[in-house]
């Protein structure tokens, strides 16, 4: 199992990732801007997670296999700034979207071509990078519902996504490789029209599902 910090966990997608990552296996810890509010959101969950770390993100961040950032894009990069030259070999796994309300919406792709981009950017090539869960549900994520969507997961670190691949199945999900982080401006994408779905369909979580896929990736 591994230890795992969920930066931003004190929101709605990082509390729907920490409990299913916790409810794993995983040693998971929650990490806000605010230690104290990290504290109160693990102590919340604790009756149904079993014990959670709590740190603000910065000390969040370090001596982690793996760290999960589950920010707003208004925060992306300065949440990427002060966490970068904390997590040391730690795999990164950012699931931002570049949402710009109001127009939620509406496809908004930044002129770096994706949030992944320009993450990439901010964490230089020492760092080993992945980008997922863009299009699940929170409050799915955060419940026992089965979550009926795939997760596209990208990075042109092959084992890294794998790793968080395989995360996925102990999650209730099913990861696919999306491949290379280029790739990610379509996950990215799909956000806004997911939004559109659930409002003009009047759907509780509408996701994307692949159909007649193999057991395995043919490449990787």
């Amino acid at each position: 199992m591994a230890s795992i910090a969920v930066i931003g966990g004190t929101g709605d997608l990082g509390r729907g990732i920490v409990r299913r990552l916790a409810k794993a296996g995983h040693d998971v810890t929650i990490g806000s801007r605010s230690a104290e509010k990290a504290k109160a959101a693990a102590d919340d969950m604790a009756g149904d997670t079993g014990p959670l770390g709590h740190a603000a993100n910065e000390e969040a961040a370090q001596g982690k296999d793996i760290v999960i950032v589950t920010v707003p894009y208004a925060s992306q990069a300065g949440t990427l700034e002060l966490i970068r030259d904390k997590v040391g070999d730690a795999i990164v796994v950012d699931t931002t979207v570049p949402l710009v309300p109001p127009k939620v919406m509406r496809v908004q792709l930044p002129q770096a071509g994706c949030a992944a981009l320009e993450a990439k950017e901010i964490l230089g090539d020492g760092i080993r990078f992945v980008t997922a869960f863009h299009n699940v549900s929170a409050h799915l994520l955060d419940s026992d519902a089965k979550v009926d969507c795939d997760v596209l997961v990208f990075s042109d670190d092959v084992e890294a996504r794998k790793t968080v691949i395989d995360l996925c199945p102990g999650m209730g999900l099913r990861g696919l490789s999306g491949g290379s982080l280029n790739n990610s401006a379509a996950a990215e994408a799909l956000t806004s029209i997911l939004i559109y779905m659930n409002k003009t369909y009047k759907a509780d979580g509408a996701g994307i599902r692949f159909t007649r896929l193999t057991e395995g990736p043919a490449i990787p």
